[in-house]
């Protein structure tokens, strides 16, 4: 009976939670419908083009290209459809040339693999050329004797597989570059926010513990800053690749692209700012009120930054509103009295905050002046 209503109860949690598990997965979904119907479009295309258009008989590689070219990481689809013609082209060289010297068999496909995977490393030691060349080893080595000639056409269908991807991506359905970027930036301005914001609660209700916490959680941001550099590099190569985005290289799409280092320093310099903020609580030093409102302008302006960007503002001005005025609060903290640690978290929103005005692309000696003069006299009886 025990067991069956700790069973019941999972059941019920399960019932419980299955309208959130489902909003998830229908997310999931519709954020990976373009995908879909890009992958869908560039195999059927990859087919047609290679059967009917260059009669290639069973054209089985040309739409496995174009589905492989698609799902390399958004911006690196040009770079991915080089890798497959190159370690096609490696694969045929070194598995013809072996085939040649020693025949086929068992022995030597092992040995034709492994000299066309050493090759390909030598090139570019990228996965896609590695696993392409090894692949079109084995296919050379143990399709050769009852496949003659295979090797212009294994090369053809990797030409317009790539090119099908390609051709989908830049012209027939390409994707909005700012939604590419937006995907990848938000959860990267939601951590520093999030993280900011429970430095200034720890601040102010001098919880050494709650600033430990929210230290570890920001400096676990490889994923995050990972996702936004992919994404920037992803919106470059859109407005690269497809003429309806040409236009959008500059003003806000370039600025959010522009924005990935400064914001990766504004993460590193937070991280600096909530490491002694956890030192200055541990040691019981002063915390003058200004402080906690310090390190909320900051959280405050990594939200207006992530806003303004998503909407396509042509000036950031509340994300560099905010960022002045963390300062101004920083100087008013400063002034007031702080101990060691006090003043190093100081500096640090001021530093974070030039970051940040750098990501809105103001010019560094600019922001550098703008922070100077919000943050008022450097003497304390001032």
């Amino acid at each position: 009976m025990a067991g069956a209503g700790a069973g019941g109860r999972s059941f019920a949690d399960r019932w419980r939670a299955a309208p959130a598990v489902l909003a998830d997965r229908f997310r999931r979904a519709r954020a990976g419908a373009g995908l879909a119907a890009q992958a869908g479009l560039a195999a059927g295309l990859s087919w047609w083009v290679a059967e009917s258009v260059l009669h290639i008989a069973q054209p089985v590689f040309a739409p496995i290209s174009a589905v492989v070219t698609l799902a390399a990481s958004v911006g690196q689809r040009l770079r991915r459809t080089i890798e497959l013609i190159i370690g096609v082209a490696v694969g045929i060289l070194i598995g013809d040339l072996l085939i040649h010297l020693v025949g086929v068999g068992a022995w030597q496909l092992g040995l034709v693999v492994a000299l066309a995977v050493v090759v390909a490393a030598a090139v570019g030691r990228r996965p896609a050329l590695v696993v392409q060349a090894g692949a079109t080893a084995v296919l050379i080595g143990t399709l050769t004797p009852s496949v003659p000639n295979l090797e212009a056409p294994r090369v053809m269908d990797a030409l317009v597989g790539g090119g099908a991807a390609l051709l989908v991506t830049a012209v027939l359905l390409p994707l909005n570059p700012l939604r590419i970027i937006n995907r990848g930036a938000g959860p990267a301005l939601d951590l520093l926010a999030e993280q900011l914001d429970r430095t200034a609660d720890a601040l102010r209700e001098r919880d050494a513990e709650a600033a430990r916490v929210a230290r570890d959680r920001l400096r676990d941001n490889k994923a995050e800053m990972g996702s936004f550099g992919e994404a920037a590099q992803g919106a470059r190569e859109a407005t690269t690749l497809s003429p309806v985005y040409w236009t959008a290289r500059e003003g806000p799409l370039g600025r959010y692209a522009r924005s990935v280092e400064p914001v990766d320093r504004a993460m590193r310099n937070s991280g600096t700012l909530i490491r002694r903020t956890v030192t200055l609580l541990a040691d019981g030093e002063r915390v003058p009120d200004a402080m906690p409102a310090a390190v909320s302008a900051l959280a405050e302006a990594a939200r207006k930054l992530r806003k303004e960007f998503a909407r396509g503002a042509a000036e950031p001005k509340h994300c560099r509103a905010a960022a002045l005025r963390a300062v101004v609060e920083a100087g008013h903290a400063y002034r007031a009295g702080v101990d060691f640690s006090g003043a190093v978290v100081v500096a640090q929103v001021r530093t974070t905050a030039s970051d940040l005005l750098v990501a809105t692309d103001v010019d560094q000696d600019e922001a550098n002046r703008l922070v100077r003069s919000a943050f008022g006299p450097l003497d304390p009886s001032a």
